[in-house]
């Protein structure tokens, strides 16, 4: 039996033997959206384990069952980079919720995250695929500080001017914060090339999982992306937290005056389309995200 560089039997290592699933979420095709890490009974693995597989699998996130009850539908969750634990994945969520509904039929699902309990419906349409909209947690959304501002835009290599100024810079939280920044223009936002060190400082230092760079098409349809090197990812290819986080960030602002559903999209300049339904209501907290998953491989 062979063993690794240092000596260690690979059995041995944290994490070996388990052979997660592989989904893409919000894409119909498993050469688009963003890839996630599955495994459904992780019941015997700790956290330092739960991370060398994470590490192992190397996608933005991968998501652990650590506890099911097939019968309530109710699933104990938790999610992490290649990195670190997370609180909250939307993209890992939603292909979660696919994969359980093609094994337990459609239907509602209840997931414990450590960021609270979601809700997610899962549906099949018309074409066959599972659909799967998961309701976040409460959202919020405030102000970005000057300090924040500065230093984000010093690391991403942007100016005051890049912004867009009917969209301020704010930081949302839909389970987890995000800063978000418009950009002024599409040609801004495809020219992305950041400080990976200098932007890892700036999101650790206030505790950000993604920096949301949008640009608004039209008040229903957006497009982002999100560098995420805090997971040790340059970028996102699809990010459901983000997204839920927006959500609150367009009540907050008044943007969104009656129920709406939004599309972003995101992943296409870095060749993983990805395209996410989000439903906001001027008088709920919550946002609706919405998409679908396939296997890859």
């Amino acid at each position: 039996m062979t063993s690794d560089a240092s000596g260690a039997n690979p059995v041995d290592q944290p994490g070996a033997g388990v052979e997660p699933l592989r989904y893409s979420a919000f894409t119909h095709d498993p050469a688009g959206g963003n890839p996630a890490g599955i495994v459904l009974d992780a019941s015997g693995l700790d956290a330092a384990a739960m991370l060398a597989v994470a590490a192992r699998i190397g996608y933005s996130e991968t998501a652990f069952v650590t506890g099911r009850d097939d019968a309530a539908r109710r699933f104990k969750v938790r999610y992490f980079s290649p990195l670190d634990e997370v609180a909250f994945c939307g993209h890992a969520t939603i292909a979660l919720a696919v994969a359980l509904a093609e094994r337990l039929g459609p239907g509602e699902l209840v997931l414990d995250t450590p960021a609270g309990e979601i809700a997610v419906a899962t549906g099949v349409d018309d074409g066959g695929a599972v659909l799967a909209t998961l309701t976040s947690v409460p959202a919020r959304s405030r102000p970005a500080s000057d300090a924040e501002l500065d230093a984000t835009l010093k690391a991403l290599g942007w100016s005051a001017d890049d912004l867009d100024p009917a969209l301020p810079p704010h930081v949302a939280f839909a389970g987890n914060d995000h800063l978000v920044l418009a950009a002024a223009s599409r040609a801004r936002l495809a020219d992305l090339d950041y400080d990976f060190d200098g932007l890892t400082e700036v999101m650790r230092r206030h505790a950000w999982t993604t920096v949301h760079l949008v640009w608004r098409e039209s008040p229903e349809h957006f497009h982002a992306r999100d560098p995420f090197p805090v997971g040790g990812v340059v970028e996102d290819p699809a990010t459901g937290a983000a997204a839920a986080a927006f959500g609150g960030y367009l009540r907050a602002l008044g943007l969104v005056t009656a129920p709406a559903r939004i599309t972003i999209r995101q992943g296409e300049d870095m060749g993983r389309p990805s395209d996410l339904l989000i439903d906001v209501d001027p008088e709920s907290e919550r946002t609706r995200v919405t998409g679908q998953a396939v296997p890859i491989g």
